[in-house]
């Protein structure tokens, strides 16, 4: 199991009531425009991160629940929080860099 946190923000999806993770910090693409998403249903995939925050609502932890227990027994350390900064949204992106230009010595 891996020791890093990973940042997570949980939140409702207003038209089925599902909860969706995401993940600020992990690109799912070469150029980090999308971060990385889990859901029950569907599981990993890509997602634009503002776009689902203006579909969904915050999830509280009741909700997301047992979304945070699947996670955890994949291997995840969960860091929740609120909404992703600037910084998080960075990262992704210099992450997304490191695939594309992988340092060499």
């Amino acid at each position: 199991m891996c020791s890093e946190s990973h940042v997570v923000v949980f939140r409702k999806w207003r038209d089925t009531g599902t909860v969706i993770a995401l993940f600020p910090e992990l690109p799912s693409d070469i150029n980090g425009w999308y971060c990385d998403s889990y859901e029950q249903i569907g599981q990993h995939g890509g997602a634009d991160y503002h776009g689902v925050i203006q579909h969904t609502t915050p999830a509280s932890a009741e909700v997301c629940a047992g979304l945070s227990r699947e996670l955890t027994g994949i291997g995840y350390n969960l860091k929740p929080i609120k909404r992703a900064s600037y910084r998080h949204h960075e990262r992704r992106r210099e992450a997304a860099r490191q695939f594309r230009y992988p340092q060499t010595t």
